[in-house]
This record gives structure tokens, sequence and C-alpha cells, in this order.
């Protein structure tokens, strides 16, 4: 493939029970060592199997975790994050950001059989409510064609 690879950015809101293990993961980052270049954020670096995050399934290894319980993560050293995760509780809620890769761009020569670029939805949906349209003006106004 030869297409450009781009990134989707989404935010969710997550709350978890912490269990015997925890809340289940693991976490990098902080201002003192930045996980990713230029960015100082908490990402999350491990999920425990059998763990709070794991069983729930929504929380990814690689998401940046941008709050807990409300509480900003900006700005703060790698073991201040740590801190505020032990200390915070039975139910925690977190703010996340996930990152899903996207293609993008020009596409190298598909096999017969593999999905085009755009999904059908995408070109049915438009079409249909456009003739949708037509025939209700049609309806509504032939008796004056």
């Amino acid at each position: 493939m030869n297409g450009r690879v781009d990134y989707l950015v989404t935010e969710e809101e997550i709350n978890l029970t912490r269990g015997p293990s925890g809340l289940g993961f693991n976490i990098v980052g902080g201002t003192d060592q930045q996980y990713v270049s230029n960015d100082s954020g908490i990402y999350v670096s491990r999920i425990k199997e059998n763990g709070a995050a794991a069983l729930d399934g929504r929380l990814q290894e690689g998401d940046k975790i941008l709050s807990v319980n409300g509480q900003d993560l900006r700005n703060l050293l790698h073991q201040d994050a740590v801190d505020l995760f032990r200390n915070a509780g039975y139910a925690v809620s977190l703010r996340v950001q996930h990152r899903v890769q996207v293609q993008n761009g020009p596409l190298g020569h598909r096999s017969e059989g593999e999905p085009s670029g755009i999904p059908i939805a995408l070109v049915l949906v438009p079409v249909f409510a456009l003739t949708v349209i037509a025939a209700w003006a049609f309806m509504k106004y032939r008796q004056q064609l």
C-alpha cells in the first residue's frame, strides 16, 4: 500500500472499579520522562491480563489519559501521576484520548473483492435521500406541470 497514514483522535469517559490488582494497567510519561516527543502526557503502557481495565475492554495500550476523577494530568511528574492513580479511590473515572489509525491518500493495486476506500453507505445514503426528495417534489407539484 502506498497510502499515507493518519490518526483519528477521539475522547471517551471510562469508569473503572478498582480490583484486587488495582486498576489493571501501567502508565508512562510525565514532565520528567516524556513518552512521546514534545508531549508530557500520561499514556497507558500495558494492560494487565484479567485486571479491571482488561475486563472493561475500552482502555488500550497507547491511549493518553487526560484526567482522573476530573483532575487534569497535564504538567505532572510521573510519580505524581502514579500517586494520583493510587489515591483515586475505588470507583475511578478516566478521561481518555484514543488514536485510531486510518488510511488516506492514494492506494496501490487492489485485488478483486477487496473493499474500496469509500464505504458504500457514504454513497448510497445521499443518493437515496435525493431520490426521496425528487419523488416528493414530483408528487407535490405534478398537477402544476
